[in-house]
């Protein structure tokens, strides 16, 4: 057997050097490819490359690496790396060996690569890969948007119902808006990993800095460009305003 080719996905230059480093102490004799910080760069490397192993964050550059995951063929194991637990449970339907909480620990990282040997001969069985395939399926058909959202207020964290949030704004942090007015402060890194857990139906991406929620807009108008401004309901969402490039698919969504 030759020397164990690892691909890792990892958006964060300083993060993915320490964790390169940990690596080879762990697996001298391993080869490292990457880092990859873009679901679209890793799915484009995917069609060519057979890694033996994947150490993947969950936030990319440009989206969810469960993303490449789901519409890429893969047969190999992958560990799963992150500094929010939001996606554990998506992370092991599909073929995750560990689910590591950075700043990654070195005796945890051990262990997720000692399980990788113990399962290694499992991943080069069809009948093992055809019941991957399936958990691929199943997570792609059995998608679940969540229900509601924990807040920051002062000392306290609430409860949100998504149905209750106005919009989602990216400031300096990323802030919820309730239905009452009131702003709150996330948890979230980006509006790229809030996106990824909202019903679409009720939620769109209008731009960088604003996700709306159709039941708060008030009115919306084109302008000679082609852009389209957005007229929320609350005066804390303010005017919104979407893309040229964007306002087909927009108008598509407000319509249902």
């Amino acid at each position: 057997m030759g020397a164990m080719n690892i691909l890792m996905l990892e958006d964060e230059p300083l993060v993915a050097a320490s964790l390169i480093k940990l690596v080879k102490q762990l697996e001298p004799e391993a080869t490292i490819e990457g880092p990859v910080a873009s679901v679209a760069e890793a799915q484009e490397l995917l069609k060519t490359a057979k890694p033996d192993l994947i150490i993947s964050d969950i936030q990319l550059a440009d989206g969810i690496s469960l993303d490449v995951f789901t519409d890429s063929n893969i047969s190999c194991p992958i560990i799963f790396t992150t500094a929010y637990n939001e996606y554990a449970i998506r992370a092991f339907k599909v073929n995750s060996i560990d689910y590591l909480l950075k700043p990654i620990d070195k005796k945890e990282l051990q262990s997720a690569l000692d399980k990788f040997h113990l399962l290694q001969s499992k991943f080069g069985n069809d009948i093992y890969l055809q019941q991957i395939n399936e958990l691929f399926s199943d997570f792609k058909n059995s998608k679940k948007f969540k229900e509601r959202f924990t807040v920051h207020h002062g000392r306290n964290i609430i409860l949100v119902q998504s149905s209750d949030v106005a919009c989602f704004t990216k400031e300096e942090v990323i802030y919820l808006v309730h239905k009452d007015g009131k702003k709150y402060i996330t948890d979230f890194r980006s509006l790229d990993e809030i996106e990824e857990l909202l019903d679409p139906k009720q939620f769109c991406r209008a731009n960088r800095q604003f996700i709306i929620s159709l039941p708060y807009i008030e009115s919306m108008r084109s302008d000679e460009t082609g852009k389209i401004s957005v007229k929320m309901k609350l005066q804390q969402c303010p005017e919104v305003i979407v893309s040229k490039e964007k306002a087909s698919s927009f108008r598509k969504w407000v319509e249902g």
